[in-house]
């Protein structure tokens, strides 16, 4: 595999620098498959790391001048601080327990991405319905079967945006790696697999009889969706 070189020291890994991933297209791959980026800030209190949605937007060249999206409260006082700082957001799924020999060498099997940049905030109103949909339609797509934000819900929302600039993943996969002098001993070793399922839409207990469930949201739950 041609060797890709990581988008500035910042996301340069350096403790199990072997797991690296700087493609772009893998990193993305994370981000697709990803829900939830713990985004953290300095803020006048203090540090403070919050899990938020997040969208991915691609640039007019790629993933490479792409940028990631997150959204929140206008009151929300860790998302004012984020307006033009340095903030590092990190995507985790884990895949996987790895049970060792020895407690040791217990690990997880995971795919992870950080991003690092400075936080812009998008005012202009019909661009920041734009980046609430990517956000909305990375997590549930539906932003075509309900009711459009108002005027109001875009004034007391604040949407940042984090360019791809910087970042790196982390993957581990495999069986866990022991010292040679446990390998003929009774201990057990292996991978316990996690998978993460959406389950069986269920309507809201004050939903109209006549209200269906949408397409994708049926979709994200498989075909044997209730009715309504």
């Amino acid at each position: 595999m041609t060797e890709v070189a990581p988008a500035s020291p910042r996301t340069t890994l350096r403790r199990g620098a072997n797991r690296a991933v700087y493609e772009r297209d893998r990193v993305r791959a994370i981000l697709d498959a990803g829900v939830i980026a713990h985004v953290g800030v300095t803020t006048d209190d203090g540090p403070i790391v919050l899990p938020m949605a997040y969208g991915v937007r691609a640039g007019e060249t790629g993933i490479g001048d792409g940028e990631i999206l997150v959204h929140g409260a206008l009151a929300n006082a860790m998302l004012r601080a984020g307006r033009s700082l340095d903030v590092c957001l990190t995507v985790t799924i884990v895949d996987g327990l790895v049970v060792a020999r020895s407690p040791f060498h217990n690990s997880m099997n995971y795919r992870s991405v950080v991003v690092r940049g400075v936080a812009t905030a998008i005012d202009d109103p019909d661009e920041k319905a734009v980046a609430l949909r990517v956000i909305n339609d990375h997590v549930a797509p539906i932003w075509d079967t309900a009711r459009p934000p108002s005027a109001s819900d875009l004034k007391k929302t604040l949407v940042l945006r984090v360019p791809l600039a910087e970042a790196s993943a982390k993957v581990r996969d495999g069986d866990p790696i022991d010292d040679d002098v446990d390998m003929d001993g009774p201990h057990w070793a292996g991978v316990v697999p996690l998978t993460t399922t959406w389950g069986t839409p269920c309507p809201a207990a004050d939903l109209a009889d006549d209200v269906v469930v949408p397409d994708a949201v049926r979709a994200l739950g498989g075909a044997d969706a209730h009715p309504h």
